[in-house]
């Protein structure tokens, strides 16, 4: 996460017998007596919910994965008068026909038929571009397009990238055949950030100095030798628990930084 800490995400534990004692749940065994019933605690729900919030938003509000997002775009039309709103309209309705029919394909097994694209017009003339604004970035919405007079006579309109906080000025005809490549960049570019940060955060040491100085900043990767007694020494002196043992680390040979 942002602050260098872990989230434990897929969790599996063995609960045993303790949570059924707790609530006194029981069943019927093959001997027909009453026994406290075996549970276990598997789970990746709600928590990789947080783990998306906590891993790309900002103090503006949430940085969602395009893949993900709810809402891919909000289209902003910004007018002072009736009539203003109708030619709005009328100049955007090409582009929204369009929209609807448009699919997204993130590289992925899990959207090998695409998605549609979710789109919304705001035309809500009690609130401000302004307060629109604030607002969808709050939501995290990937993409938001801002219509008024001037781009009308430009023939372009204003395209806002929550990512990264860019605005450009695109031709309204060219607008649909980039969105792929914005929503795609978008993606790609939070899980490199991502990637670049748990790098940057994680330290290879040989010390138990050297642990305690850099544990506050992110992972270690550190020799163990590997016992109970070990592990809550480190975690008692340091606050620091062990996470996980990584796939793909080096076979080497060490000396345990603790003992």
């Amino acid at each position: 996460m942002q602050d260098g800490k872990a989230l434990q995400a897929g969790t599996s534990h063995n609960l045993g017998q303790n949570f059924a004692k707790a609530f006194d749940v029981k069943f019927t065994n093959e001997k027909n007596e009453l026994e406290y019933v075996y549970a276990t605690s598997r789970g990746v729900s709600t928590r990789l919910i947080g783990g998306i919030i906590m891993a790309h938003s900002d103090d503006t509000g949430l940085i969602l994965p395009p893949a993900l997002a709810p809402l891919h775009i909000v289209i902003v039309p910004i007018y002072k008068t009736e009539e203003e709103r109708e030619q709005i309209m009328n100049y955007i309705q090409p582009l929204i026909e369009r929209f609807k029919s448009t699919k997204l394909f993130f590289p992925s097994k899990y959207f090998n038929d695409g998605i549609d694209l979710r789109w919304k017009m705001d035309d809500d003339s009690h609130k401000s571009p302004g307060w629109k604004y604030n607002e969808y970035e709050l939501k995290g919405v990937p993409l938001r397009i801002a219509v008024g007079p001037k781009d009308m006579a430009n023939g372009t309109v204003e395209l806002y990238k929550r990512e990264s906080g860019e605005k450009m000025a695109v031709k309204i005809e060219d607008i649909d055949l980039n969105i792929d490549k914005h929503l795609y960049k978008e993606q790609n570019n939070l899980l490199k950030k991502n990637q670049t940060f748990r790098e940057e955060h994680t330290f290879t040491v040989d010390t138990y100095e050297e642990f305690k100085e850099k544990i506050s900043q992110g992972f270690v990767f550190a020799h163990r030798d590997g016992t109970t007694e070990t592990a809550d020494k480190i975690q008692e002196e340091t606050a620091a628990s062990i996470r996980c043992i990584p796939f793909d680390q080096p076979q080497e040979a060490g000396v345990c930084m603790y003992s």
